[in-house]
């Protein structure tokens, strides 16, 4: 295992972060979690030298920091720092803070959580945060040793990301950051401004929740093509761990032979390691992923509120990713909300409003008539 240096903190860290929100249930499906596996999972982790554990307050239906501070036991504290997560829009009051913390610390079975997180900020969450004195009660936490380091996680636009990130002393944040989304939320921009601070990133879905594993034909072909065989994911996460900002890249694992896999990967990669000719490789999968676009949509929403209630520009992101990552609709958390909230293209009435206010000048009606073809419900 690789252990990087995590910023100004200067702490060691294993480069392999063990997710743990991505784990199956039980076969009985009476609980959310195989807990018998999910412990043997995470011990097997530990074992094989990751030291950075990431769970959140809301996970897997508030059971997974349940089952992680089950699985560190014998021992097994002492060997790892824990992160986890404290959900912005279940607190409104200093109270309500203590009382989260309480918990968490009661279902991890310690006494200090390592890196404690502000789950998913945004401006508008942040704002939320300063005004019930979210910061004053992680200094507060901090002095008591309740925890050691403050830190945010991000889903969000760069500009947003820049703001939330000048405007307190933070220890640490985690963002969405792999090879498809340098110019997505906080991106490369974000990951560069955090290292010019010092500041340690850890990274979530570096593999988008799995889509970057299976690579579709002409992606493929350009591995198979390479001189040195990787697979996808190790192709992914050595693209990652080439960034000297880069701390620790989290991945969850099911099997014991994901565990593995991910252990002899992160015991190959460091900063700097990706040869001209490897980052060219990345540069022309990432080209052939965006090769399968199937509308320039930009999510600039000014096609919003359509007077039918279709969800255009989600609809047109389900679409493209469906054609670029090869996932199946039905299992889409978004286009499930999409449906959840009536959003369908079944209800556009081709008013034509929606194209006279698009930037891009899209054909908007007849793009929504083929995706909705390609992604309507049986």
């Amino acid at each position: 295992m690789k252990y990087r240096t995590m910023g100004k903190l200067g702490i060691k860290s294993s480069a392999f972060g063990l997710g743990c929100m991505r784990f199956n249930g039980a076969a009985s499906g009476d609980s959310v979690i195989d807990e018998q596996k999910a412990v043997s999972l995470i011990r097997r982790a530990i074992d094989g030298g990751v030291t950075y554990i990431d769970t959140a307050y809301v996970y897997l239906d508030k059971t997974s920091e349940i089952v992680l501070g089950k699985a560190l036991q014998d021992g097994y504290r002492d060997r790892v720092t824990i992160a986890t997560k404290v959900p912005p829009d279940m607190v409104h009051s200093r109270a309500d803070l203590e009382a989260v913390l309480a918990e968490e610390l009661k279902k991890l079975q310690t006494d200090h959580i390592d890196f404690y997180l502000m789950h998913a900020m945004n401006r508008q969450k942040w704002e939320h945060m300063k005004e019930i004195g979210a910061p004053q009660f992680f200094d507060d936490m901090k002095k008591e040793g309740k925890i050691r380091y403050k830190c945010f996680s991000f889903h969000g636009p760069y500009e947003e990301f820049e703001y939330i990130l000048n405007d307190w002393d933070w220890d640490m944040c985690q963002i969405q950051y792999n090879f498809m989304d340098i110019n997505n939320q906080a991106g490369t921009k974000g990951l560069e401004l955090a290292g010019s601070k010092g500041i340690p990133v850890v990274i979530m879905e570096g593999l988008l929740g799995g889509r970057l594993a299976n690579a579709p034909d002409n992606v493929q072909a350009l591995y198979d093509a390479f001189p040195v065989k990787r697979s996808p994911v190790e192709w992914a996460f050595r693209w990652l761990c080439n960034h000297p900002e880069v701390a620790v890249v989290l991945s969850g694992c099911n099997e014991a032979e994901q565990i593995d896999e991910n252990l002899r990967i992160f015991d190959t990669v460091d900063t700097g390691i990706m040869s001209a000719e490897e980052l060219k490789l990345m540069d022309d999968v990432r080209a052939a992923y965006i090769s399968r676009t199937k509308i320039g949509c930009t999510g600039c929403r000014y096609c919003m509120p359509c007077p039918n209630g279709v969800n255009i520009p989600g609809l047109f992101s389900v679409w493209n990713n469906v054609s670029l990552y090869g996932i199946d609709p039905k299992s889409d958390w978004q286009f499930r909300m999409i449906l959840d909230k009536d959003g369908g293209a079944d209800k556009c009435l081709a008013c034509g409003a929606c194209e006279a206010a698009c930037p891009q000048h899209l054909n908007i009606i007849d793009s929504l008539s083929a995706a909705w073809s390609e992604l309507k419900p049986e």
